[in-house]
């Protein structure tokens, strides 16, 4: 079975923040959307929690239910690797693992952080890593007994200070029709609440840029992403 996208996220709250529109619109159009976080940001990401007299394993049980509540609203399945972060680290058997998945999932695009993100190490390590794993999962000599994928289409994310970062968007997806959905999943990570506001800023703006680069007027939010290979066509679009 071919899965329409895939999107692999470092941390529990990254792929709603940069993505979650996106899944929201691919799930409200009939498509198939599978969501990997890769760990519960439990160690980078969860600040208040560990301010207020959280452990370990409370900070993460607290992070997955957030993630998985925040998934459930978008409409997509999601998968816990619990691989830790900060920092979050790839051996070999971990990008093979993601290979195995990969090739279980046949991914038509998949989504995941973009390079040069100097604020979050896990991030960068992340986009290097998946790449890596993408491009296994086309190879016949890598996990020989597992049927190869035909190459997927990779994007990566905006960052959150995008303009620090070296990110130049090559496409930007209207989220209009979603938008309330991403910001009521964006609400469940209370841990993070600083950034609820911030991204929803950040998506009128590119709602803003749509309108300009396209001419209608009716889009609003937006979500900005850039593509790891050239568009391949019959024409320039």
């Amino acid at each position: 079975m071919v899965t329409d996208l895939v999107v692999i996220s470092a941390h529990a709250a990254d792929y709603v923040w940069r993505s979650g529109g996106t899944i929201a619109s691919y799930v409200q159009q009939g498509k198939t959307v599978q969501i990997v976080a890769l760990s519960y940001g439990e160690r980078g990401e969860s600040a208040e929690l560990w301010k207020h007299g959280g452990t370990l394993d409370s900070i993460k049980a607290h992070r997955r239910e957030e993630s998985q509540r925040a998934a459930d609203i978008l409409g997509a399945p999601i998968l816990f690797l619990d691989w830790d972060d900060y920092p979050l680290q790839f051996s070999n058997d971990r990008v093979l693992c993601l290979v195995e998945y990969l090739r279980e999932w046949r991914p038509s695009t998949i989504l995941t952080h973009g390079p040069h993100d100097p604020f979050n190490p896990d991030h960068e390590a992340t986009a290097v890593a998946v790449h890596r794993a993408s491009v296994l999962s086309i190879a016949h000599g890598v996990l020989p007994i597992l049927p190869v994928c035909k190459q997927p289409a990779l994007f990566g994310f905006e960052h959150h200070q995008s303009e620090l970062s070296q990110f130049h968007p090559d496409i930007i997806v209207d989220i209009t029709d979603v938008f309330e959905k991403k910001r009521a999943a964006m609400e469940c990570f209370q841990t993070q609440q600083h950034l609820i506001e911030y991204y929803a800023m950040r998506a009128a703006i590119r709602g803003n840029h749509a309108r300009r680069i396209s001419g209608k007027g009716t889009y609003r939010y937006a979500e900005a992403f850039v593509r790891s290979y050239p568009l391949v066509g019959g024409e320039l679009r």
